[in-house]
């Protein structure tokens, strides 16, 4: 195991604040994987599965049976974990500026389009390897202007030439599950699996370019943009990402992290970046994948105490009530029923709600909404 420590840009005078990663395996052996946790910055799942994963790999590294790369930032945010307000975490929004951490990459189809459609040939592989290339010389001359700005490049530094992102978050109550792009999900099904995901929620491009769809997504809208030139060129989805949310905010034990740790070191050796004599089994899906265009966001039309009716993980009808929103002034009783049938995989944690605030998503398996399709 390799450990490299990576300095952000200073805000200001006596600042400093250091991005880590791990490196398993050798570079340009195999596939590469990277592995990041709690980009926002409260969501702490993810951090305790990578403190697992980090011990697996670290006994695999030695028993020689990494075949390829793996690179794990186990802590991918270390300015929102130092924001606090109120004695409360505030990991999500950049308090400078509000910007999401996890919004607004860059578009990297774009930066790089100019210098490689016309180098692009008959090879696949090579051009696989001059989009990578592309892509490391435009990340190598962004001169990063902030603190943030300098975070998201050292990350798409560690990532952009990765086979398979894997961004590790969590919702504030919720069942395991799983986003991902269409053009993605052939091959992240089975890890969908391997974790056992009660939704799995598709799109072609959600909005706003978070992260994992920033490196993702500029394959397939090269090869978009490829097709509509009218050039029949071979370029493959070189990067497969996913966000995975590992349940509520408050499911932070070792018992989950451990088998999380395993679901993801069981998929590694199904697609042979870890070796095994035998390769796993992918266990039976739990659900079908459904479109996140079909996720339907409840929300609260009045102020008031939150009674949920609904489980995190209960199927719901039609018309089904979800929760109650409680006005203890008014000595009234707001209902919130389900305008979907679907899987109800997230809800909010707080118990009071304030008038059009959220209170939870249900997964639905027809599409209705557009647009970006991810909220703030």
């Amino acid at each position: 195991m390799k450990r490299l420590d990576h300095p952000l840009l200073s805000p200001s005078l006596g600042s400093h604040k250091t991005l880590t990663s791990f490196h398993f395996g050798q570079p340009g052996s195999g596939r590469k994987i990277y592995i990041q946790a709690s980009l926002h910055a409260e969501e702490l799942p993810g951090m305790l599965v990578a403190h697992h994963l980090r011990a697996l790999f670290e006994a695999l590294e030695v028993a020689g049976q990494i075949q390829g790369e793996i690179v794990m930032v186990p802590v991918a945010n270390p300015i929102g974990l130092a924001q606090r307000l109120d004695h409360k975490p505030m990991g999500r929004f950049e308090l400078d500026t509000s910007e999401n951490f996890n919004r607004h990459y860059p578009d990297l189809a774009a930066a790089v389009e100019a210098a490689v459609m016309n180098q692009l040939g008959d090879d696949a592989a090579a051009n696989v390897g001059l989009v990578r290339r592309a892509m490391s010389d435009y990340l190598q001359k962004w001169t990063p202007a902030t603190e943030l700005q300098s975070l998201r490049r050292t990350l798409l530094l560690l990532a952009h030439d990765a086979d398979f992102m894997l961004d590790l978050h969590c919702d504030c109550e919720g069942v395991l599950h799983f986003y991902t792009e269409e053009a993605c999900w052939p091959q992240m099904q089975e890890l969908a699996h391997f974790l056992g995901a009660r939704a799995i929620l598709l799109a072609k491009s959600s909005g706003n370019r978070p992260i994992d769809e920033c490196l993702s997504g500029a394959w397939w809208q090269l090869a978009d943009r490829l097709k509509a030139s009218g050039r029949d060129v071979p370029l493959p989805q070189a990067c497969c990402s996913t966000t995975i949310e590992l349940r509520g905010e408050l499911d932070v034990s070792h018992a989950l992290a451990a088998t999380d740790a395993r679901a993801i070191v069981g998929w590694l050796q199904f697609i042979g970046v870890v070796a095994c004599q035998q390769p796993p089994q992918v266990p039976s899906a739990l659900c079908q994948a459904t479109p996140l265009a079909g996720s339907e966001s409840l929300y609260a039309s009045s102020p008031g105490v939150v009674v949920f009716a609904a489980e995190v993980g209960q199927h719901l009808e039609v018309g089904e009530l979800v929760a109650e929103i409680i006005d203890p002034i008014a000595n009234t009783s707001q209902r919130v029923n389900a305008g979907v049938a679907g899987v109800f995989y997230a809800r909010i944690r707080d118990r009071y709600i304030t008038a059009g605030g959220e209170l939870g998503k249900i997964a639905s398996a027809q599409a209705f909404r557009s647009g970006d399709l991810l909220g703030a």
